[in-house]
């Protein structure tokens, strides 16, 4: 049973990462065509780095990302506290709330922030991309924050009060630090829903403005270019590196705390 585990368990990784690795092969195939290896070559990341629409895509979705994930998790966190203190029925029906937009249908929920844009008169661009990432966002972060927000305990917070601590202070010295976990999910949830984001960016982002999303789907009529797949490698060994990196760090941080407390 236990090799028929591990079995298992190395089908699933294989299935889930075969077609990435495939796309990592391709961004160093000579051939501009898919499937048809002609040698290895780095052309395609040459070329990609002299695209300025590639680049400006990129930018963009990573701007877009950054700053949206930024906004999200900071409501999310505001709207989590805030959500403690009604009473168990209020929060349920809340929840109820913040759970529709997760069950809504992408497409309608685009249609729906495109004529609320146009309504009040804005122009679709970067800023009306940025507003529908954070509206997209906020129940993803939100939900990812409540837990550790519930089950928090005021005994910390209340005697850091005691011993002089100003409120703010007490809230960044104790609070923070409990909920730190739950809001760096948030952040980064955000971050790759907003990247991965097509539909809603595609009826809120007007003329004269692309992300990798709809820059990919504005590429499909005529032919996706290799330099995307060179541009999809970075993009996903940049995610692997920097995952790698705070994993290293975060245990870095735990053994420090335990010697810490081992020393006193």
């Amino acid at each position: 049973m236990k090799h028929l585990k591990k079995l298992y368990l190395g089908l699933i990784i294989l299935f889930l990462y075969a077609p990435i690795l495939v796309l990592i092969a391709q961004s160093f195939n000579a051939s501009r065509y898919r499937g048809h290896w002609t040698g290895f070559t780095l052309e395609w990341y040459t070329k990609l780095f002299d695209s300025e629409e590639i680049i400006d895509a990129f930018l963009n979705t990573l701007t877009i990302g950054l700053t949206a994930a930024f906004f999200a998790t900071l409501l999310g966190l505001i709207t989590a506290l805030a959500m403690r203190q009604f009473s168990k029925k209020s929060q349920l029906a809340f929840r109820g709330l913040a759970n529709i937009p997760l069950l809504n249908a992408d497409i309608v929920t685009g249609i729906a922030l495109m004529l609320l844009f146009l309504g009040f008169g804005l122009r679709l661009g970067y800023d009306t991309i940025l507003m529908a990432h954070i509206v997209i966002n906020l129940p993803y972060a939100m939900l990812c924050i409540l837990p550790q927000v519930l089950s928090l305990n005021n005994v910390c917070y209340e005697a850091a009060l005691d011993l002089g601590a100003t409120p703010f202070q007490a809230f960044r010295k104790v609070i923070l630090p409990e909920l730190r976990p739950g809001i760096a999910a948030a952040f980064l949830l955000s971050f790759a829903m907003s990247a991965d984001d097509f539909i809603v960016t595609y009826f809120t982002k007007g003329a004269g403005i692309d992300t990798l999303t709809t820059a990919i789907y504005a590429q499909l009529k005529l032919g996706i270019h290799p330099e995307m797949y060179a541009l999809s490698t970075l993009f996903f060994v940049g995610v692997i590196a920097f995952v790698v990196l705070l994993m290293l760090n975060w245990k870095l941080l735990h053994r420090r705390q335990r010697r810490g407390l081992l020393d006193d």
